[in-house]
């Protein structure tokens, strides 16, 4: 979590003649008329690494706790619209949900008591259920990214101006009544991201517009027995909780263990913990995970071991959780496979593997306090798919374990692919840091991760997960990993969209030039190319027909989809339009379909029809039209939307 530079909550004003004087009835009123607008302000304001479910309760309960306790002066800070401006009552509570917005992205202090806003919400709480916004398209996922890479003081200055639109000097106002120390350096950082201030009126922000999704139902289940058989343990035989090797210290950052079975036990016990020869990966018929030796300084401090494997069975309140969509995040079944411990810039990292999931479990190398567990899932990886785990992520830049097998690693700059890779240190499978691709502002770099080994090159992406993606090129079903020049070059446009597949479970990215299409008037020839995501969980594929001009550094998206068989293994079929302007004025319906497709049909703002998988025809600007297609062997196909 990122530091805040976030000044002592001064002293309540005591109020002035220039102050004007708000009552809590007042201030419920102002709450009640623009309580949406307050959450949203809120929710925007708290740290994105908190999790959506969990900022999105946090966000309503610091919002209905912004009310005062009796009758109190406020500064005047005006609202700027709907009715708002001039409101005391508004500038009031807006000022409280500021306040405790930033309190809760605070670090918390070993010696000092942490802030309400800091700790989990009492209320509002919703049992059984995750709540989140409904989800944004890529510029609201890139705003995040963007809005994620500040401080606290300077995510609130962006929101205040885009939301509330608010100028700067009432920017500087509001922040500084609410406790921020250089008001001036957080409006300065706010300036350095793009100003898409109307993207913050989103869905994707609305956290009083939510979806919700089940627990892990399998965890629950398991935790509701576990807590009424420590209930009846109690009840009957209280006097053994006290009795010397029952205590949960040592664990960190564990919760109370509930469970005393023998599988249980010995999956706790770093003394049992599998750790493979280093050459076995040499004779083993398999070439996974499962063959990989256990590496790093640490792998004798049974203390980190032991601390790693009570978190992973039962993590605490204050532990950061993140699994990848469709990876179960229950404790392990028996013994793990360690893979790694070791000092990673400035925490100590423990990596195990359960045939099913890697995990990571890492500490801060001074404490205990704030751990963060990951879970990713592996099942049915292959030697091209257990590569490389990402070690840590610090200011931009990423470590990585790399399998025993590899020789050779270096960085490679997917924008660039005329350039030569630049080399990476490797000491004991443990790569030199290197620059993780660009996360916000403009895509002018995506840096990949280029691994050698005897059977070849491979190349991987790091898309906020444990394991990075493999890239690769060519038709469905005869894919080629992305290493020689001519997958360079065709990777080249469309490497930025990559940024749009972030923290879905996907386990690799192809990309297929269906079609090339020549332009009307003479103005060249164009690349139609298909990319498709695969999944861990075998379900959430994403598809982006992407549309590239002559001359232009990058692909434009035409059309995607979710869950579709289309530019996949099981229907390489695909077919996708755009509107196109030529260079002599005119715009233009242009389609393509992959080969096999014998016809193209155009309906609604445009009609028109052509032989074959191409389609050209003069349209108006902001033209929508339908799109159908014929195979050659008779079925339709759809246009992706």
């Amino acid at each position: 979590m990122q530091s805040q530079d976030v000044a002592p909550r001064p002293a309540p004003a005591s109020g002035s003649a220039s102050d004007p004087v708000v009552d809590v009835e007042q201030a419920e009123a102002a709450l009640v008329e623009h309580y949406p607008r307050l959450v949203r302000l809120a929710y925007l304001v708290l740290p994105p690494g908190l999790g959506r479910n969990r900022r999105v309760l946090t966000a309503h309960a610091l919002t209905q706790r912004a009310l005062p306790r009796g009758r109190t002066a406020t500064p005047v800070i005006p609202a700027q619209s709907d009715g708002r401006e001039g409101d005391p009552g508004y500038a009031f509570v807006r000022l409280q949900v500021v306040r405790t917005a930033l309190e809760a992205g605070l670090p918390l202090r070993r010696k000092a008591w942490p802030k309400r806003s800091q700790l989990p919400p009492l209320l509002p709480q919703v049992w059984g259920l995750r709540l989140f916004p409904r989800s944004g398209g890529a510029d609201e996922l890139a705003l995040d990214q963007r809005l994620s890479a500040l401080t606290g003081p300077a995510r609130a200055a962006y929101v205040l101006r885009g939301l509330e639109k608010l100028p700067d000097s009432d920017v500087r106002g509001l922040l500084t009544a609410a406790g921020v120390a250089d008001a001036d350096a957080a409006l300065e950082e706010a300036d350095s991201a793009q100003a898409e201030y109307a993207l913050l009126d989103s869905p994707e922000f609305d956290p009083c517009s939510l979806q919700a999704r089940p627990t892990d139902l399998m965890r629950r289940r398991q935790h509701m027995k576990a807590a009424l058989a420590a209930a009846a343990a109690v009840a009957v035989c209280g006097a053994l909780l006290g009795m010397p090797g029952d205590g949960w210290g040592p664990d960190g950052a564990a919760a109370p263990s509930y469970a005393q079975n023998p599988s249980a036990r010995a999956a706790l016990d770093p003394a049992l913990l599998l750790k493979v020869p280093a050459a076995a990966w040499e004779s083993s018929a398999r070439t996974d995970f499962s063959v990989w030796p256990a590496r790093g300084d640490l792998t004798g401090d049974s203390a980190l071991l032991r601390r790693a494997l009570a978190v992973w069975a039962r993590p605490g309140e204050t532990v950061q959780v993140f699994a990848t969509p469709g990876t179960p995040s229950g404790g392990p079944s028996g013994p793990p496979q360690l893979l790694y411990a070791g000092t990673v810039d400035n925490a100590r990292v423990v990596i195990l593997y359960d045939g099913l999931r890697i995990v990571r479990y890492a500490e801060p190398r001074d404490s205990t306090k704030g751990a963060a567990l990951d879970f990713a899932r592996v099942d049915g990886a292959d030697r091209a798919d257990a590569d490389a785990v990402v070690l840590g992520r610090a200011d931009g830049n990423v470590r990585y374990l790399t399998a025993p097998w590899v020789t050779k690693a270096a960085d490679r700059d997917l924008l660039k692919p005329g350039s030569a890779a630049t080399d990476l240190a490797l000491t004991d499978g443990t790569t030199a840091p290197m620059a993780g691709p660009a996360q916000s502002g403009p895509c002018t770099s995506w840096n990949a991760l280029q691994l050698t080994d005897a059977s070849g090159t491979r190349l991987l992406t790091d898309l906020g997960e444990l394991v990075p993606a493999r890239l690769t090129t060519g038709r469905p079903g005869s894919v080629k990993d992305a290493s020689g020049a001519g997958a360079l070059r065709a990777w080249a446009p469309y490497a930025c969209s990559l940024g749009a597949m972030r923290s879905t479970g996907v386990r690799s990215v192809n990309a297929w030039t269906y079609a090339t299409q020549p332009l009307p008037d003479a103005s060249g020839t164009a690349d139609w190319v298909c990319t498709r995501a695969e999944t861990w969980q075998g379900g959430g594929e994403r598809v982006l027909a992407q549309f590239h001009t002559p001359g232009g550094s990058y692909g434009a998206v035409a059309a995607k989809a979710e869950n579709v068989p289309a530019c996949g293994a099981k229907d390489p079929q695909v077919l996708a339009g755009v509107l196109w302007k030529s260079g002599a004025g005119t715009w233009y319906l242009l389609a393509a379909g992959s080969r096999g497709t014998s016809s193209i049909n155009a309906s609604g703002g445009v009609r028109a029809t052509a032989d074959g998988h191409l389609l050209a025809a003069k349209a108006k600007q902001g033209a929508q039209a339908e799109l159908k297609g014929t195979l050659e062997d008779g079925r339709a196909v759809s246009g992706l939307r």
